[in-house]
């Protein structure tokens, strides 16, 4: 008998991105969002979430109040030696003002560097925008221990946790 030919599945790929861990977080931080959480307690529900997702040694979420970044949430129980900071200063200033994602993969090459803890090599901040007034929230601010600790996987799921968590902040 001959070989029969396998046929052709018109199924459309699956995305890999929804099936992995990042991918599940930031599919259950949409459904807490849709549910309408917002506050102070649903940011660092979602600031636990996205440490413990990826690991990261400390999760930062940093809103803007008057004119300084102020802590709203922070993970591990760990306190930043500047919990509240102007919107001038530091790498969060350079993020808000730009509009983009500011990654620095060795900390000490960095001036204007602000330190939450002495032992952070590297660092990632996501600026936090309100889609509806076009306005610069806050920041995700994720510190490492290591050098070189952050990488565009990083990056892009930061940053789709920024597109979904402003709504949590107004």
């Amino acid at each position: 008998m001959p070989a029969r030919k396998k046929a052709k599945s018109h199924r459309r790929p699956e995305t890999p991105f929804r099936h992995d861990r990042k991918g599940r977080a930031l599919q259950e931080i949409g459904a807490t969002i849709v549910a309408g959480g917002k506050g102070p307690s649903v940011v660092e529900e979602i600031a636990e979430l996205v440490q413990r997702t990826c690991k990261y040694r400390w999760v930062g979420v940093y809103k803007i109040k008057r004119k300084d970044f102020v802590i709203e949430a922070a993970t591990n129980k760990m306190k930043p030696a500047c919990p509240r900071f102007p919107v001038t200063q530091g790498l969060s200033a350079k993020a808000k003002e730009e509009r983009r994602t500011v990654m620095v993969p060795d900390v000490r090459k960095e001036p204007c560097f602000l330190p939450n803890f002495w032992s952070t090599k590297s660092e990632v901040i996501v600026p936090i925008i309100d889609d509806e007034h076009d306005r610069v929230l806050g920041v995700i601010n994720v510190e490492s221990a290591k050098v070189n600790a952050f990488d565009k996987s990083d990056r892009d799921f930061l940053e789709g946790v920024a597109r979904i968590i402003w709504r949590a902040l107004r």
